[in-house]
């Protein structure tokens, strides 16, 4: 299987144009079907409507499959409605279960229901039961094809259904042990297998160790038990431990990174409008709601600074200093909400270090202010020829700021999160107009106190 970089692109783009074009069949599959599944997506995606629906003439529904599976969703749909309906409904047949689900999930519930209606009546009921889990559990992303075994079955029958049933499956690597009821009691992996002796029973060379999730787990909970436990899939388990699928690691890069691109989006004010794809007008309409809310929640700012009207009035020069003291309390606000965050989604903070996480923060907020103070003490009476009192000010007001800023940064996502909300709704956009706001308020009251002396 080749797999397609820059320098040889072009050269199987036109081996597989021309042959499309020349009707060379023999040639066209032998080319295309070298190609690893991820690449004959991508060229599929670029071929004209012409060049696609010979391709559903030179290739079964099984080969489209695999390529299909690694389309986006958009591609996807648009393809599935070129094609036959009982060779879409084929392809299907031959796709793993969660891939189908996926998809599935992505068209409209009565066209679904009627693609369902095509498919074959097994592989249907299945995918209907994962349809009915809520979305984003372990039962809604797991997959069905996986290999079972009775513990009083020997290593050499196993092998040999083995080799009858890989084919269909996702993963054989891990081989799960079920008792008579089908309750999960143990796994035995492909290696043990191949080693142990030809008639010893699976139940003296299993592990009954066996981690496993429970139907109705968040999918991102799933993706964490992978990653601690370095597995290649984990068991899916009702309330009565009985095994009902498994969700693999492919998937679980998925999840991953659609994850990781939700909360993105939720800490820079831009969910749902992180696709590069989207219209600017489609864009516009997901992120300005935020910016709409800040901008009027910004109208605090021009508040504060108008409370201190007197203040500037007779110490004009502290206004200079006001961006400053904005941006590095926003700044600092937003590298605590990026650390706590990312320590609720990886499970490294939990609610019992809610106090040793402010402690942290304040401490960093406090020594990242001291240098900042120092440094803007010792520059503003050099280079702006006033008073050291003037840098004082500023340089005491960026200690006081950048630590509250900090224990802001950290406190309002786990707060959010307590009340059992996504901490990442907590904004980097939201933080740093907080912070705006605190730091005002901090550096005039100084600057009011000790206007006298100025």
């Amino acid at each position: 299987m080749v797999k397609l970089d820059k320098k040889t692109r072009k050269h199987y783009v036109k081996v597989i144009q021309d042959s499309l074009a020349t009707d060379k069949s023999k040639v066209f599959r032998a080319t295309f079907l070298e190609l690893h599944p991820f690449d004959q997506a991508h060229l599929f995606s670029n071929f004209k409507d012409a060049e696609r629906r010979k391709c559903y003439e030179l290739l079964t529904p099984e080969e489209i499959a695999l390529l299909f599976e690694n389309l986006s969703t958009d591609h996807q749909i648009l393809f599935f409605n070129e094609m036959d309906e009982d060779y879409s409904s084929e392809m299907l047949n031959k796709m793993f279960t969660d891939d189908v689900v996926m998809f599935l999930t992505e068209v409209n519930g009565e066209a679904a229901s009627d693609i369902l209606d095509t498919m074959d009546e097994e592989k249907a009921a299945k995918i209907e039961v994962l349809l009915s889990y809520e979305p984003e559990t372990a039962g809604a992303v797991m997959t069905k094809e996986f290999v079972s075994v009775a513990s009083t079955d020997t290593a050499e029958n196993v092998i040999r259904e083995l080799r009858e049933e890989a084919p269909g499956a996702e993963v054989i690597y891990y081989n799960y042990v079920v008792d008579q009821v089908g309750t999960l009691v143990g796994v035995v992996s492909l290696r043990d297998l191949i080693t142990a002796p030809p008639q010893e029973t699976i139940e003296n060379i299993m592990s009954s160790r066996v981690v496993s999730v429970p139907d109705d787990m968040d999918q991102e909970e799933v993706a964490a038990v992978i990653q601690k436990y370095d597995l290649l899939a984990v068991p899916v388990i009702s309330k009565q431990s009985r095994l009902l699928g498994i969700v693999t690691v492919d998937d679980i890069i998925d999840i991953i990174e659609d994850e990781t691109t939700e909360d993105f989006g939720e800490i820079s004010a831009t969910k749902g409008a992180t696709d590069i794809n989207l219209s600017a007008y489609t864009a516009a309409k997901k992120r300005s709601p935020w910016i709409v809310t800040l901008m009027f929640l910004g109208l605090l700012t021009g508040g504060v600074i108008n409370y201190f009207e007197d203040t500037l009035e007779q110490v004009v020069m502290l206004a200079i200093f006001i961006p400053m003291i904005m941006d590095s309390a926003g700044n600092v606000g937003t590298q605590s909400l990026g650390v706590a965050v990312r320590g609720l989604a990886l499970g490294t903070i939990d609610q019992t270090d809610f106090w040793k996480m402010i402690r942290r923060e304040f401490g960093t907020g406090l020594m990242i202010g001291a240098i900042c103070m120092v440094s803007i003490s010792i520059i503003i009476p050099i280079f702006y020829n006033v008073t050291w009192l003037v840098g004082a000010i500023v340089g005491v007001s960026l200690l006081a700021t950048l630590s509250v800023s900090a224990v802001v940064g950290a406190v309002v996502p786990l707060a959010i999160n307590k009340l059992k909300f996504d901490p990442a709704i907590a904004s980097g956009p939201f933080i740093t107009t907080l912070n705006d706001i605190t730091g005002l308020i901090i550096y005039f009251s100084i600057a009011t106190a000790l206007l006298d002396s100025l």
